[in-house]
């Protein structure tokens, strides 16, 4: 393949990416064709709340079951660790074919437990979340003139002192006609790609409907308990239903029953099937994701002008002078010399605690890795929110498979720290694998107990704990082995400069030197703090996150602003006759984690108000910290090799 070629590939690629910042989406499955009259069955997923973050089984309130009885949905590794429970539920269509005043059941009189675990629910904001054809049930809500989407409904209101339950469900189910193709596969795109037509095929007379958007609209009504009790499941009511989702009518009682009932109307729509999504994905505000990039942009203009005037223009070429002198033309100089030329003999001398550093410059790279690759594969449109849990386990699929690049960076990094000398390699490679995968773990093992004592879907289940570990002890530490194996026998990196026996005495600093370093995470914190609430939003106010187009290019802008900041830092601190700049180079740009951290905090506070109980708190602290020190490591290890590159 020609370089003209090559290059032709790599533009096409970076268009896909960068395309309206937002990218692909693939729509996760193949067209489902309907027949008119076909079977459609809704399925359930976890009561979820942004009240207190904490899923919780459908089935865990008196909602009525399926006849046959619950049946769970196939789960992956990221909709189990998601705490997605996929069920089956009573609620029944035949396409094409509306219904009304269709009877579902009615529960046994509530205990005095369900009645207190219903009040509960609806105080805690918590939300039913069904799912048709693989799309989440969508609700609308109009507010000043503004239209809302909301994906599931609420389990009830409390009107003045009185529960209320939405027992009554008005669904709508757009549907498009089946459109035979020529072509074994369908793409589509944010923008609403069209299918290929082709011939139509033999056979094909039978009309055929694709599920292309589903809508409900929950309402609360009192049934007359004496008409339906000879009635069974999906029997029609005897009387007229008028579903207002304005006004409520059916208050829960302790010893009473509720009754459950639903209506169902198809709608022929233009939406075409690859486009189903665009009503989940819109993209919102995406000017002030365009002016956090313009923002960063300026950033790293200015820390680029500076970098560039200190080290294209001074440090090179003076190192390179002095280091042509002989031992008494240097001696002479001596005499003459200041700042960072005094510590040039010093500059490679062995810092504190070499092995984790070694450990953590490889933790940051195998995470810095999965980072970039997962993000390029989501804006491509691999990991569309339509295959639910397929981001995270893409990311635990490429954290292990990267463990190669862990291994293979902290023995080598090590054994050019040691001047060549590899022993040891195995212990530092073991190290690499078990060091951020263990804090993973223990917070994850300490968040999981509080998720087990409130019996929620999130905790993770022991079998799964099993394969996480057999993951890990099988797949990711071999690989982090087999990288440090390559490390140790690929040739460490020569030092440009000799180092001295006797380590030069660094003079006393005016102010702390750590001072500068905690204070340097600013710069990369205001390239990511505008994307990072688009982030923490999705995360914790139940919204879809899907510009992944716009992230890539903050990750970029994110480690080019940690490099140039670590460089300046680093040159300060030389400057000043402080060879001790390993692990301040580190943190200079790893500081950013600790606002990072700050600014969950303010989340916290001002954003998720109605965040309720010690158990959320935690639970939203302990998976924050779990992130800031992934980010940590990334941006901690980018400011440390691109210092050590220059140096």
């Amino acid at each position: 393949m020609g370089s003209l070629e090559k290059f032709g590939i790599l533009l096409v690629f970076v268009c896909l990416i960068f395309r309206s910042g937002n990218g692909f989406y693939l729509p996760g499955s193949y067209p489902h064709k309907y027949g008119v009259g076909d079977v459609l069955s809704v399925k359930v997923n976890s009561l979820t709340s942004i009240d207190t973050e904490i899923p919780f089984s459908y089935y865990s309130l008196p909602f009525c079951k399926p006849q046959e009885g619950v049946k769970d949905s196939a789960e992956n590794l990221g909709e189990l660790l998601m705490g997605d429970r996929i069920e089956s539920s009573p609620y029944r269509f035949k396409m094409f074919t509306n219904e009304t005043e269709i009877f579902v059941c009615k529960t046994s009189p509530l205990s005095a437990d369900e009645f207190k675990l219903l009040k509960k629910r609806i105080d805690e904001m918590y939300q039913v979340n069904l799912i048709l054809d693989n799309l989440p049930a969508i609700r609308y809500t109009k507010k000043d003139d503004f239209l809302l989407r909301w994906t599931g409904y609420p389990v009830g209101i409390k009107v003045q002192d009185a529960y209320y339950i939405f027992n009554h469900l008005k669904f709508t189910v757009l549907v498009h006609k089946y459109e035979e193709t020529n072509v074994a596969r369908v793409m589509g795109t944010g923008d609403a790609a069209e299918m290929i037509p082709g011939g139509v095929a033999a056979g094909s007379e039978t009309p055929g409907y694709m599920v292309v958007g589903f809508e409900v609209v929950p309402c609360s009504v009192q049934h007359d308990m004496n008409a339906i009790k000879n009635l069974k499941t999906y029997d029609k009511y005897p009387g007229k239903i008028n579903c207002d989702p304005a006004t409520v009518s059916m208050a829960i009682k302790e010893n009473q029953p509720v009754a459950f009932t639903y209506e169902v109307a198809f709608v022929e729509s233009e939406i075409k099937w690859p486009s189903r999504w665009d009503a989940y994905l819109k993209m919102e505000g995406a000017k002030v994701h365009w002016f956090s990039i313009l923002n960063s942009l300026m950033v790293i203009t200015f820390l680029a002008g500076i970098v560039l005037v200190i080290f294209l223009r001074t440090v090179r070429r003076d190192l390179t002078r002095y280091e042509e002198l002989d031992k008494e033309a240097q001696a002479q100089m001596n005499e003459e010399l200041s700042g960072w030329k005094l510590v040039v003999g010093d500059v490679f001398r062995a810092p504190s605690h070499p092995v984790l550093l070694c450990v953590m410059v490889g933790d940051g790279v195998q995470i810095l890795g999965m980072a970039v690759v997962t993000i390029m594969f989501a804006a491509l449109g691999f990991m569309s929110p339509a295959s639910r849990g397929t981001l995270l386990t893409g990311m635990l699929f490429f954290y292990m498979i990267l463990g190669i690049a862990a291994g293979y960076v902290s023995v080598r990094l090590w054994r050019t720290i040691n001047c060549g000398d590899h022993k040891g390699w195995v212990s530092v490679a073991w190290k690499a694998a078990c060091f951020f995968p263990g804090v993973a773990f223990f917070i994850l093992t300490f968040l999981n107990f509080l998720l087990w004592g409130s019996h929620s879907t999130g905790a993770i289940p022991f079998f799964l704990f099993v394969i996480l570990i057999l993951l890990w002890f099988c797949i990711s530490v071999p690989l982090t082995l087999i990288g440090g194996y390559f490390g140790a026998k690929a040739a460490h990196i020569e030092y440009p400069v000799r180092t001295n026996q006797i380590p030069r005495e660094i003079p006393a600093q005016k102010y702390p030197s750590w001072l500068l370093v905690l204070g340097a995470g600013t710069l990369p914190f205001g390239t990511l703090f505008i994307e990072l609430f688009f982030i923490m939003s999705s995360l914790w106010m139940g919204r879809v996150y899907y510009v992944f187009g716009f992230l890539f290019i903050v990750l970029i802008l994110l480690v080019v602003v940690c490099a140039e900041v670590s460089l300046v830092l680093t040159y300060m601190h030389l400057c000043v006759e402080d060879w001790k700049w390993w692990w301040k180079s580190f943190f200079a740009s790893g500081s950013v984690a600790i606002y990072i951290f700050l600014y969950s905090i303010n989340y916290l506070i001002f954003d998720l108000k109605s965040l309720s109980g010690p158990v959320s708190a935690t639970l939203y602290l302990g998976y924050s910290l779990l992130m800031v020190s992934a980010i940590m490591l990334v941006t901690g290890t980018v400011g440390f090799l691109s210092s050590f590159w220059k140096l």
